[in-house]
């Protein structure tokens, strides 16, 4: 964002010196139409006054008119306004004229050459191109700073945008990780009534799996290959206390091609099928299946189904809600999660595929 800024500010600054560089050419390199004599040096004067007249005109309108008045939606005094400044420029150059005596000059110098009719022309001429030029330099003035504004609002709601989806993300993943924490620690509570070596060794497992999720997540975002491996971990833990009549098939993809994701995104539907895939008296079947093609993930998530069980939008606890709402931030229009909760072949289909 800095460095946005401060490219931003350099064309601003390069935009309005090439501005000033044409129109000083303009004023001090062009003498008026039908002048064919020696122009004297107090119209040089007058065209330096005049350069910063309109250096005046410039600023005041970017800095006090387009804010407070057109911007304000006061249109109506916003080009009153510009009309009065525009008068002034052209009292305050006729002012100059005189105060310069130029009129007198040029006619002596026009009277040497026996052109004075030529006179009368060249100079109502000019005035007309010094209201054509003070007219044209507060349009500049006009558009340069409605854009510069425009640009400037947009970039601080994209900003503030951006903080609250940061924020966001990291309220929801703040919720993720003790949801996740707390499931486990009933399952691993309920090992300890069936086997206490096997929960000693289940707690040592869940301490491995808690310092990817309180150190390794930090970031915004964590390795493919992490991701998977604290799945293969989760599904290990889980398998301690199951029971034969439970089939676990798990697939990642080899050779795995290492990208960021975002993390803790695959555990909630990992996390529901041993939740909701699984009967203590009939054979039960999990298939998770994390499969690559180039820059694309799929997981596939497999369970079997022994009760009445509600559809994705019907049954979002709050790791599956969560879930939801991060990649809706993350991945807006990059990926798909599709759901087959019709109990066809007695299995509940999750599919999530993202565009990393």
């Amino acid at each position: 964002m800095i460095f946005q800024r401060s490219k931003s500010t350099l064309v601003n600054i390069l935009i309005q010196t090439l501005i000033w560089i044409v129109l000083g050419i303009v004023l001090l390199f062009n003498q008026p139409l039908g002048w064919n004599i020696e122009v004297p040096c107090q119209f040089w004067i007058k065209q330096v006054f005049i350069f910063f007249l309109l250096i005046a005109a410039y600023y005041l309108n970017a800095y006090t008119l387009v804010p407070r008045f057109l911007l304000k939606n006061r249109t109506g005094i916003y080009f009153l306004l510009i009309a009065l400044v525009i008068a002034v420029i052209m009292v305050l150059t006729s002012w100059i004229d005189n105060y310069l005596e130029l009129p007198r000059l040029f006619y002596e110098a026009f009277m040497k050459k026996k052109n004075s009719l030529q006179s009368i022309k060249g100079k109502h001429g000019y005035d007309i191109l010094t209201l054509a030029i003070s007219a044209l330099v507060l349009g500049i003035s006009t558009s340069i700073t409605t854009t510069q504004i425009w640009q400037r609002d947009k970039q601080r709601h994209q900003e503030m945008e951006q903080e609250k989806i940061s924020s966001e993300l990291s309220f929801l993943k703040a919720q993720i990780n003790p949801h996740f924490f707390f499931n486990t620690l009933n399952n691993i509570y309920a090992l300890t009534v069936v086997n206490v070596e096997t929960s000693r060794t289940a707690l040592h497992q869940l301490s491995r799996m808690m310092r990817y999720v309180l150190y390794d997540t930090q970031n915004s975002t964590a390795l493919l290959s992490q991701e998977i491996a604290f799945i293969k971990d989760y599904i290990s833990l889980m398998q301690l206390r199951l029971t034969d009549k439970v089939t676990v098939n798990f697939s990642s993809p080899s050779p795995l091609k290492d990208f960021a994701v975002a993390p803790m995104l695959f555990l909630t539907f990992v996390e529901n099928a041993f939740k909701h895939g699984i009967s203590d008296t009939q054979p039960s079947t999990i298939d998770v299946i994390i499969e690559q093609d180039d820059n694309k993930v799929n997981l596939t998530v497999k369970n079997s189904i022994y009760k009445t069980q509600d559809s994705i939008e019907e049954n979002q606890g709050i790791g599956l809600n969560n879930t939801i709402r991060r990649l809706d931030l993350l991945y807006p229009g990059k990926y798909t999660l599709k759901v087959d909760d019709t109990g066809e072949g007695n299995m509940y289909i999750v599919n999530l595929t993202i565009q990393l």
